[in-house]
């Protein structure tokens, strides 16, 4: 799908929102966490999963988390297609 213009303009929106519009909202909301369920997946192989406590990290945003650290690189589904459908469908289940 990453050879569609359409695809390509989403992921820079998503970025470009992720340095300038998202910190405004996430300053509006500091002090409410998450209250759903969430399932936080990630790569242990990245810089972040290398260098941060990413469970931790999202335990600070939300009440009811869980993590799955994941042998791949930054494209989870892309990369490991049965394990992150099996993780999703195991916790949308629950």
């Amino acid at each position: 799908c990453f050879n569609n213009p359409g695809t390509i303009h989403a992921v820079c929106e998503d970025y470009r929102a992720g340095a300038s519009i998202d910190l405004v909202h996430d300053d509006a909301d500091f002090d409410q966490k998450i209250t759903c369920p969430m399932l936080a997946m990630w790569s242990t192989t990245g810089f972040v999963g290398r260098t941060q406590d990413v469970l931790k990290v999202w335990q600070d945003y939300a009440t009811n988390v869980r993590g799955l650290p994941l042998p791949c690189g930054h494209y989870i589904a892309e990369e490991l297609p049965d394990e992150a459908y099996n993780a999703i469908k195991a916790f949308l289940s629950e």
